[in-house]
């Protein structure tokens, strides 16, 4: 019976965690690889935990206890985490449990020195290392002080900590189990860290040491900077040697004790070049066996090297899948899409098939593979143009690339995507309806049109010669008009259409349907008109600032540009704000409302009528809109309305009636009074007519054409609403049939695997379970504007000495300069803004933009110069600067910023 409670290190493997925890698991698996060195052990099982813990009758109710609490209730964490710790180590261990860690002691040897190792079930796993969560006591000797620390390794599953990283992760107390590992100590020489990745690039092909003499808690707990040396492909490619003046080593007694170096050891490297290799070479061994890139914790002892423990690394952003063994450049569609949060697998799946280019997913998000064009001469400028106008982050990181020469190989003309005579790529169809600049595969969406089409892009303005002063043909401004009215009958279609389709037939409706919504998209008149009102305005930016050395000029001349559903959108929500603010009992029940169904409840009150009214006919011209819109899975305003009060609350209190029409009417006189500025001033230069004639011609054509922009994504997300009201009712029926508990579960098939669970009536609850786990995990990385095959996440930099010293460097978007009270909130849903407010945010797609309206500026860390975020700043004339690396981290709520939207950087005032 005693056997279930103590294993022997080599009677497991990987597949035992749920008996020996995560790193119990992972020794044993190391002690049956080739040629590694794992010293001696055994594990106290998690059997063994439960019945100890299961002797005590309060531990039920404070693991009840501590689950009610919040992540951010760190008090109540503190006290309650000692009380279950002092609990549990009171318990007295039972006899036969004491005898069998005994006899284990005595088959390696009683006297020995040990280490006692605390390995939960949670831990060491691929999608959360719990690195530290937990304790290891070092040196430990005889069986009385080894009971007694194996008793502090139970407790250690509640220190505070452990506790905290738990409910961030959402894994549940009560199904966290401790085995203990008690191992032959290992006295090194030197000791450390090996990492089979670079832990912060990414690089798959770079492993990273870091060592120290005596033990490896020197270098743990911070006491010393560590040797660090780089290995690629058997070379060193690069090291750094530290002073290290202090070490850890074993007390012969027992326990350890900080020492000084000796002097003429402290500048010595812990490692000798030959070493470092041969280390590096047998974490690879170890990586191969697991699979994954691994940290490794290693021992040097009389140079032979001892393992003492590996784990996977998580932060490492995923690699997407190739099916060759070449090198490959990914750009990021969330970056351009102005939305880095992770997809779930329905969501990516849907946007994949109704993509203009193929995507390849990585770590819950889409990426675009932009080798062929980045390696082709002919189509390399073309891109890094249009990639530098969108963000120069991610042309930055491009060109970082092809630096190393040794990565890409110079490949001939990619064909599509190639440069025309003019200079940069010609125009291409939106990836999922962006505008070329924005798109993550500029030149392989659309089938290709002629370069001398009236919408081609015109050569940029040159540093070093004279830039052609003829302004590119302008397109007839009623194709506004007929396209809105084209994507309205497409759309209408599809809600007339689909109302009878359903189980199989729906699926194959569909994906018809995702072919009529990419024929939309790629339609050369849809593509002449976004392209138009670009073109517009690069022109008039390259041109105005040459001539009158205007930075962003466009910016004003573009305020309160007709038909921008995005814009109206926002000024639409200040009406609503108009019809609610007479009514002070409507106004009161709002700053109440949590339940979704509150509109029904709110006819019920004096002034509610008209009120629910107003909100129910702005959801439904906008209710298929909400934050990360381009996932079909996330909640959208209609079903969940509650988003929008906070937004409404904020107009109702900080504008006055009438509002949306005198901030219209403001922007286009302040536009129209800058045209007239402008044609003055250039009409005074030599050649003043021509020029003002062709700038006149140019401010027509981006007011016509600049609002535009911004439909074809309201149709997608239109069309993509309808698709998810058909697709929750086949959820509901699987939920009905007992299939899958609830209908959001669907969310966590792709459609094919959606497709087959209708005609099946069968789902693999394993699978969706894992595919839940996988997007928790998705949700702590963060991902890279460019990612190489390699793994290496490039960021990319600004490369810029004209801002004061401290400021935060981002991209200039909407001109002007403005100081106030930074907001950070990374939630429409909790908005809570005062007149002057400027919102910092991780990213902003159009759902954002009623709170513009309210706001006085605005800074975030993802954006471009044509994304959503930045076409509204400038509709409402808000000084904005997006691509603010961590702006959310080093601005802090309530501090007042400073936003030079014309220069591109934040300074922090206090």
């Amino acid at each position: 019976m005693n056997e279930q409670y103590v294993v022997g290190l080599h009677e497991v493997d990987q597949t035992r965690v749920a008996v020996v925890g995560g790193k119990g698991a992972h020794l044993g698996g190391l002690s049956r690889i080739e040629g590694v060195r794992v010293p001696d052990g055994f594990c106290v099982t998690t059997d063994a935990f439960r019945r100890v813990v299961a002797e005590e009758p309060s531990m039920g109710g404070l693991l009840d206890e501590l689950s009610g609490l919040s992540p951010d209730d760190q008090d109540g964490i503190r006290t309650l985490s000692a009380q279950i710790r002092r609990t549990v180590e009171g318990i007295a261990i039972p006899d036969d449990l004491a005898e069998a860690i005994t006899r284990a002691l005595t088959r390696i040897g009683e006297r020995s020195a040990y280490a006692v190792r605390s390995s939960a079930t949670a831990e060491d796993l691929p999608t959360a290392s719990f690195a530290g969560q937990q304790d290891t006591y070092l040196n430990v000797m005889g069986p009385t002080a080894i009971l007694q620390h194996i008793s502090r390794c139970w407790a250690s599953l509640f220190t505070e900590r452990a506790v905290t990283y738990r409910r961030r992760n959402g894994i549940d107390h009560g199904s966290v189990h401790m085995a203990v590992v008690v191992q032959q100590m290992a006295f090194p020489q030197a000791s450390g860290i090996l990492f089979t990745a670079d832990p912060v690039t990414g690089n798959r092909t770079v492993a990273t040491v870091d060592a120290g003499f005596g033990l490896g808690e020197a270098l743990v707990s911070g006491l010393v900077n560590p040797d660090v040396f780089k290995v690629r492909d058997g070379d060193i490619i690069d090291k750094t040697i530290a002073v290290k003046q202090r070490a850890i080593d074993a007390l012969p007694g027992g326990g350890t004790r900080e020492v000084a170096i000796a002097a003429d050891r402290q500048e010595q490297p812990a490692l000798t070049d030959a070493q470092v290799v041969r280390l590096v070479q047998l974490g690879r061994r170890i990586e191969a066996h697991f699979g994954r890139p691994q940290d490794i914790e290693w021992c040097l002892v009389d140079d032979g090297f001892q393992i003492v423990q590996s784990r996977p690394i998580t932060t490492l952003f995923p690699i997407p899948e190739a099916d060759d063994a070449e090198n490959h450049v990914y750009v990021s569609v969330g970056h351009q899409q102005m939305m880095t949060d992770p997809m779930k697998p329905l969501g990516l799946s849907v946007w994949q098939l109704t993509a203009m280019v193929a995507m390849h997913e990585a770590g819950g998000r889409l990426f675009v593979d932009v080798t062929r064009r980045l390696a082709s001469p002919a189509s390399r400028d073309g891109l890094l143009d249009l990639m530098g106008r969108g963000d120069p982050l991610t042309r930055d990181a491009l060109e970082t690339v092809l630096d190393r020469e040794d990565f890409l190989p110079t490949l001939p003309d990619a064909g599509p995507g190639g440069s025309p005579a003019g200079g940069r790529p010609a125009p291409t169809a939106p990836a999922q309806g962006e505008p070329a600049p924005s798109s993550p595969a500029p030149g392989a969406a659309a089938p290709s049109e002629p370069a001398s089409q009236a919408s081609a892009p015109s050569e940029p303005a040159s540093q070093d010669s004279a830039p052609s002063e003829a302004a590119p043909k302008s397109p007839d401004p009623a194709i506004v008009t007929e396209l809105i009215e084209r994507n309205r009958a497409s759309n209408a279609a599809l809600e007339r259409d689909i109302r009878t389709k359903t189980g199989p037939e729906l699926f194959d409706f569909l994906l018809e349907a995702f072919e009529e919504h990419k024929r939309v998209l790629s339609d050369p008149l849809n593509i002449q008109a976004i392209m138009a009102g670009m073109e517009a305005t690069w022109w008039l930016n390259d041109k105005l600032h040459e001539w009158l050395g205007e930075k962003n000029a466009a910016d004003i001349l573009t305020l309160s540009a007709p038909d921008n559903i995005t814009s109206e959108m926002g000024l639409a929500l200040l009406d609503v704000a108009d019809v609610i603010r007479p009514h002070p009992h409507v106004v009161a029940f709002l700053q109440d409302v949590e339940d979704e169904g509150f509109l029904d409840e709110l006819a019920k009150l004096a002034g509610g009528a008209e009120a629910r009214d107003a909100i129910e006919a702005y959801l439904d011209r906008y209710g298929m809109r909400c934050a990360g819109e381009i996932d079909i899975t996330r909640p959208r305003w209609r079903e969940r309305p509650t988003t929008l009060v906070p937004a409404i609350l904020d107009n109702v209190r900080n504008f006055q009636p009438g509002a949306a029409g005198r901030r219209f009417e403001e922007g286009r006189q302040r536009a129209l009074r800058k045209e007239q500025d402008v044609l003055a001033r250039l009409r005074a230069l030599p050649d003043g007519e021509r020029r003002a004639e062709a700038t006149k011609r140019m401010i027509d054509q981006v007011r016509a054409f600049i609002g535009y922009r911004e439909y074809p994504k309201y149709g997608i997300v239109s069309r993509s609403f309808v698709y998810k009201q058909a697709l929750l009712g086949e959820a509901e029926r699987l939920v009905r049939a007992g299939v899958v508990p609830e209908q959001e579960d669907v969310f966590y098939l792709t459609f094919q695997e959606f497709r087959d669970a209708v005609r099946s009536n069968r789902v693999d609850g394993g699978l969706i379970q894992q595919r839940k786990e996988a997007f928790r995990a998705h949700q702590a990385l963060t991902p890279p504007r460019v990612l190489t095959s390699d793994g290496e996440a490039v960021t990319g930099s600004y490369r810029r000495d004209d801002a004061p010293a401290g400021a935060l460097i981002g991209l200039p978007v909407s001109a002007g300069t403005v100081e106030g009270r930074a907001r950070v909130i990374l939630d429409m849903a909790d908005a809570d803004l005062e007149a002057g407010d400027i919102l910092v945010t991780t990213f902003t797609d159009p759902s954002w933009s009623p709170l513009f309206v309210g706001i006085a500026g605005l800074v975030t860390e993802v954006g471009g110069l044509m994304t959503h975020g930045a076409v509204i700043a400038r509709e409402y004339g808000l000084p904005a600067v997006v691509g603010v690396d961590r702006a959310t981290r080093l601005i802090r709520d309530g501090q007042r910023i400073r936003v030079h939207g014309t220069e591109g950087y934040i300074e922090i005032l206090s």
